[in-house]
């Protein structure tokens, strides 16, 4: 599709970058060198669970069998190496070294407690937290908050998330407030079977990282799961949802909030929303050229939008679409059967090509350090 008024290309600090050296807590700081480092989840032909990092060149930095399936991945912010997050309801995250792939700890979630999938670490580099499940009140969100001591982390504290099934969080521009997306479901320990589809309680909520709630919202939709997110720099969110109830039924699978705005739904046409067949896996904003792109992996369709107007640019058939990250080009998508591609928004037509990436069973998120 013919893209308009796009904004200039800058440099994307997730695209450039230089040998950088210094000291934080014994760790030698070192960049990746020009070529990000696409880091995400992935599976083998056997079923086998992976923590791997490529270049989109197509070379591969390494791939680390891991014990359980893994979700999102979060790079540290200053040094070579990520928490590579079980996939609910998992009891193990990774902490890798992302310059070889070596297995720093195998993080295990205390008892009653189970990962979401999704974490973040704060800019200073020193503290993680991750969403997780209160089985013993099942369905409760909390924060898992962790410190970093030299190649391991400790959990020393836990918040609230105001809310139900907590999936993923992210920083606000600043980097002291959190936006987390509450699924609103309760599951209990171990499983993923979903206990409450008569009285969800999905909610959008932003908090200071003490666990102070700012504020909650939600959308009309009770069975409308706020599930995966995306932040601009100017401090928009737009989040992607996964709705349980009737299949036939119309509901907000993409929302936004912006700045001094409430939450609500995002001007979506019907054909995409019947095309994402009521599921949004991974969202991505790209701030220089001011677009937005989801991947609907059960509609097989991926979608890139102006972050401004709204005008869609892009649906196209992508199949079993997985994650998406931005790149000084435009988008890296991954695939769960086929191959990943890059499309490049920075002509008057966004152009796709295949990369030289292993072809399917990708998981549904990638990060590039």
């Amino acid at each position: 599709m013919k893209r308009r008024a796009f904004l200039g290309l800058g440099g994307l600090a997730l695209a450039a970058g230089a040998l950088t050296t210094g000291a934080l807590g014994g760790w030698k700081l070192i960049s990746h060198g020009p070529q990000p480092l696409l880091l995400s989840a992935r599976d083998d032909s056997d079923g086998h669970h992976y923590a791997v990092g490529y270049r989109l060149d197509g070379s591969k930095a390494f791939a680390t069998r891991v014990s359980e399936r893994c979700h999102d991945v979060v790079p540290h912010p200053s040094l070579p190496l990520a928490v590579f997050v079980g996939r609910r309801p998992s009891r193990e995250s990774y902490l890798i070294d992302t310059r070889d792939g070596r297995l720093l700890q195998t993080l295990a979630s205390p008892v009653e407690r189970h990962f979401y999938g999704h974490g973040v670490f704060h800019q200073d580099g020193e503290w993680f937290y991750s969403t997780e499940n209160d089985t013993s009140q099942p369905g409760r969100g909390v924060l898992g908050v962790y410190r970093l001591q030299g190649e391991r982390l400790e959990r020393v504290a836990e918040r609230s998330t105001h809310g139900l099934g907590p999936h993923q969080l992210l920083w606000l521009p600043g980097g002291e407030e959190l936006v987390v997306a509450n699924g609103g479901i309760r599951t209990e320990a171990d499983s993923r079977v979903m206990m409450n589809l008569d009285a969800m309680e999905p909610s959008l909520v932003l908090m200071h990282r003490d666990g102070t709630l700012i504020s909650k919202e939600q959308l009309p939709e009770r069975m409308n799961s706020v599930r995966h997110l995306a932040v601009a720099a100017d401090g928009t969110i737009v989040s992607g949802q996964q709705y349980e109830g009737d299949p036939q039924d119309v509901a907000p699978l993409l929302a936004i909030k912006r700045p001094g705005q409430p939450f609500q739904p995002f001007p979506l046409g019907e054909a995409q929303r019947q095309a994402m067949n009521q599921y949004t896996a991974s969202l991505a904003i790209h701030d220089e050229l001011r677009l937005l792109a989801l991947t609907a992996p059960r509609g097989n369709r991926f979608f890139i939008w102006n972050l401004d107007s709204t005008e869609l640019l892009l649906d196209a058939p992508l199949p079993d679409c997985a994650g998406v990250g931005a790149v000084a080009d435009g988008f890296v998508v991954t695939s769960g059967q086929g191959r990943c591609r890059l499309y490049d928004c920075r002509g008057e037509q966004i152009a796709v090509r295949p990369l030289e990436l292993p072809a399917g069973l990708w998981d549904n998120h990638l990060r590039l350090a």
